[in-house]
């Protein structure tokens, strides 16, 4: 017999037993009309797949895809408040916070194409624009946020290195599109903050699929906590107002959508959010947001409790971009993940009387 490559992963088969109800020799069955002998014909379900493999294949993505994740929202965050700064007159504010946007979407970028694999994989993307694919429209989001934030990243350096830098002519120019191009960075921030969690949601993965329609907020109050936690770690207190006012926003926020997304959700699909490295992620991201928030309510003030709970926000944004996206990866490499929350969708309809439908009409 010609064996196939997939047999190894077989499992193998359990040793037959005699059947019980027969006598040997009569062929008559025995009388168990009592019901004492009676055996399930039917064993327990156990959540396995075929050969053992995943139902949803994981996504072939690693820590560089989740660095992205949270850098992109400390980007976005710190470019609303540039213009912030540059709106209010606050100079050293709109200063740093431009200056981290840059930073933040450089080093988010590098992580990316290391991803990736190839940088040319990046431009691929750029060829064509598909309303219908979120990783398409990411990517031109992510280009027109980078180039306002690097015009006036660079007008920053040059004010700061006393007009030095060696643009001639173009020194001119750059300074009159400063402002706009502040303003345009600010336009494409939220949907930069949003939009990787519209391309995990759009995924087949359980944790993430289920968490689609709320997870872009949890991802911009992320973003908020990043943003201002970091602005109030560089920049003195004098100027860290709209800061501060972000930073409560963002806990809010942060907290209120976590907890209306796992309400939500399908019972079996959360559970990744709640046990293993996500579970202890998502919880200290908890901790940290609240207290951040009461140091930044109570003495957002003082320079060293500011840093301080700048670098507790700072932190529990990371730690809810990593914990919802190890989440997603341990959801989709147990079965069980995926079978048990379409068993309960066909029971919800099938309650609700939908029964002439594709899903639930059955033979």
């Amino acid at each position: 017999m010609t064996l196939s490559e997939f047999d190894s992963f077989r499992p193998s088969e359990p040793a037959r037993r005699r059947r019980q109800g027969v006598k040997r020799g009569t062929g008559r069955r025995r009388d168990n009309s009592d019901g004492s002998r009676e055996m399930p014909m039917v064993p327990e379900p156990d959540f396995t797949s075929y050969y053992g493999r995943p139902v949803v294949k994981p996504a072939p993505w690693g820590d560089d895809v989740a660095i992205y994740l949270f850098l992109g929202g400390v980007a976005a965050g710190s470019a609303l408040l540039g213009l912030g700064g540059q709106l209010t007159g606050r100079p050293i504010l709109c200063r740093n916070a431009r200056l981290s946007a840059l930073t933040a979407v450089s080093a988010g970028a590098v992580a990316l194409v290391k991803d990736l694999g190839r940088p040319e994989r990046f431009l691929h993307m750029l060829r064509t624009f598909k309303v219908t694919s979120p990783m398409s429209v990411g990517s031109w989001i992510l280009s027109a946020f980078s180039a306002g934030t690097a015009v006036t990243a660079v007008a920053e350096i040059d004010r700061m290195s006393g007009t030095r830098l060696p643009l001639g002519v173009l020194r001119k120019v750059l300074q009159a599109v400063e402002g706009p191009a502040g303003f345009e960075a600010a336009v494409f921030a939220g949907p930069l903050a949003a939009y990787t969690a519209v391309l995990l949601g759009d995924t087949a993965t359980p944790t993430w699929n289920a968490a689609h329609e709320e997870l872009p907020f949890v991802f911009v109050s992320s973003a908020c906590l990043a943003s201002a936690g970091l602005a109030m770690i560089t920049t003195p207190v004098r100027e860290t107002g709209p800061a501060r006012k972000l930073a409560v926003l963002g806990v809010l926020g942060d907290v209120a959508a976590m907890k209306v997304m796992e309400r939500r959700m399908d019972p079996i699909a959360a559970e990744p959010l709640h046990h293993g490295k996500a579970g202890a992620m998502l919880k200290w991201s908890e901790r940290l947001a609240v207290a951040g928030g009461l140091g930044t309510l109570l003495g957002g003030r003082n320079r060293v409790v500011a840093a301080v709970s700048g670098l507790a926000l700072l932190s529990a944004s990371a730690l809810t971009r990593f914990g919802v996206f190890e989440a997603g990866l341990a959801s989709a490499r147990d079965p069980r993940y995926t079978i048990e929350p379409q068993k309960n969708r066909l029971a919800a309809r099938r309650a609700a009387g939908v029964t002439g439908d594709a899903i639930t009409t059955a033979g």
